[in-house]
């Protein structure tokens, strides 16, 4: 005997038991008159017909009514409908069975539904979130299956893309095979339906009115307006990233102009001035006579103006590799003393008519570095901070040991930077407004030196205020000691 027929059995048993005890406690426990039974066996039927259904309801009211006719109406012992009581009482059980019976199952349907109902918006509500995670375009169209059914518990999830005939799966196999033909004749559907299966179900996606592709999700209970949802979440959420995709991409090319006319105007004012001193000293030298000292003098122009050149060229070449990483660095145990003098050294020219003060701690430890491009870091600072000051005014150079890294200052007494500029300064050709007419410049060097630091693993940053000066800091990481 299966378990089902052992529960309906049980039922039948307990309503009756039921029945008999209310019977035998009125008749023989308590004098009551009839009444107050015809009462009881009512609560009692309508008990059933709320907890258990139409079904026990009817019956038992014919039950009641039978034993209530038996026992508490008289002739007592005899059934008799001659009274017009008897019939008024069944007639009472009867309609009290019937209609609380319905409005019991309209409750119990309607709960049902607002719980289903609920569950889908949840499924829904995370399938949302799971497809607003991401908002790349390749990498949203390979979760949505996974998303769906992980929010749907969907046992196997077909996603289907019109623009270049792409599938994406999720989830176990379909039990039919659904060629790509089938699948394109499922995304020009108008609306959710199931397939032959029975229980996969097909939902459409569309971008507006045009057939964008489908969904084929097996095992799953949503009702059509839920698939429906469903479809629209996804299609929306494709629509999402793509304008997302579309407003980067013209960001991106507006930048790119931006920093391609910026670098252009950059480069052709800086390039233009020593060409034209090259120019006009070459030109001076093949015109007319010139004394000895004079040809030497315009020698002299020519020489460092040749070297301005070079430097042009040389950080536009570094720009580019760092750009593109394909700078090799040489990391190795540096001294932050052996970094600054070099780098001094190198800048000779440049810091010859400046005071420069350095002070460096007893014990600072060694940096992972490559003394090449330190070089050229610690020459953009210096540089920048004997073309940003007074004539005359000194230079500051400090360094101090932090938790596994090394900071190193560079400080200036000059103009200083505006606090709405201090976080643009770092970018590609950009330069201080204050600055620009004044100090000529390509933009390039602070951008170049954060990169190379960034690429030691360092930070760069500046604290400066306007007419007292500024002070550009930069870590590298400690050098691990060696192994003995």
């Amino acid at each position: 005997m299966d378990a089902k027929r052992l529960v309906l059995i049980a039922r039948w048993a307990g309503v009756g038991l039921c029945l008999a005890g209310i019977v035998a406690f009125y008749r023989l426990a308590l004098n009551v008159n009839p009444t107050t039974v015809a009462l009881t066996l009512l609560l009692f039927i309508l008990f059933l017909a709320a907890r258990l259904g139409l079904q026990y309801a009817v019956v038992t009211s014919f039950a009641a009514g039978a034993a209530y006719n038996y026992f508490f109406l008289p002739p007592i012992g005899h059934f008799t409908i001659a009274d017009p009581q008897n019939l008024l009482a069944l007639i009472a059980f009867l309609t009290t069975s019937v209609v609380a019976s319905r409005m019991s199952s309209r409750i119990r349907r309607e709960s049902a539904d607002a719980i289903a109902r609920q569950a889908e918006l949840e499924t829904l509500y995370r399938l949302s979130r799971a497809l607003l995670e991401t908002d790349k375009l390749l990498e949203l169209t390979n979760n949505i299956p996974v998303a769906i059914a992980l929010a749907t518990d969907a046992s196997a999830v077909v996603f289907y893309l019109l623009e270049g005939d792409r599938v994406y799966r999720a989830g176990g196999d379909m039990p039919t095979p659904v060629s790509m033909e089938e699948l394109r004749e499922m995304s020009h559907a108008q609306g959710p339906s199931m397939a032959a299966d029975g229980e996969s179900a097909i939902v459409p996606l569309r971008a507006g009115v045009r057939p964008r592709g489908v969904l084929l999700v097996r095992g799953v209970t949503l009702s059509a307006q839920s698939l429906e949802a469903l479809g629209g979440l996804v299609s929306i959420s494709l629509d999402r990233s793509q304008a997302l995709e579309q407003v980067t991409k013209g960001e991106a090319a507006k930048e790119s102009e931006r920093l391609r006319a910026l670098m252009m105007d950059s480069i052709t004012h800086e390039l233009r001035t020593p060409l034209t001193s090259i120019k006009a000293s070459v030109s001076t030298l093949l015109s007319s006579s010139v004394s000895a000292e004079g040809a030497r003098d315009l020698l002299t122009v020519i020489d460092e103006e040749s070297d301005r050149l070079n430097r042009l060229v040389s950080q536009a070449v570094e720009m580019a590799q760092l750009d593109t990483q394909e700078v090799r660095m040489s990391f190795s145990a540096q001294s932050v003393e052996e970094l600054i003098r070099s780098a001094m050294e190198a800048n000779d020219a440049v810091l010859r008519d400046r005071e420069v003060s350095v002070t460096l701690p007893n014990g600072l430890p060694k940096v992972d570095a490559d003394p090449v491009w330190m070089q050229k870091v610690l020459g953009n600072l210096l540089d920048n901070a004997a073309k940003y000051s007074a004539p005359g005014k000194p230079i500051f150079v400090s360094a101090e040991a932090r938790p596994g890294a090394v900071a190193i200052s560079v400080a200036d007494r000059g103009a200083g930077i505006d606090p709405m500029e201090q976080s643009l300064i770092f970018d590609k050709f950009y330069r201080a407004s204050s600055q620009r007419q004044i100090v000529s410049g390509t933009g390039m060097g602070l951008a170049i030196s954060r990169a190379i630091i960034e690429a030691h693993g360092g930070t760069m940053s500046v604290t400066s205020q306007p007419g007292q000066g500024s002070v550009f800091t930069f870590t590298l990481r400690t050098s691990a000691p060696a192994k003995t």
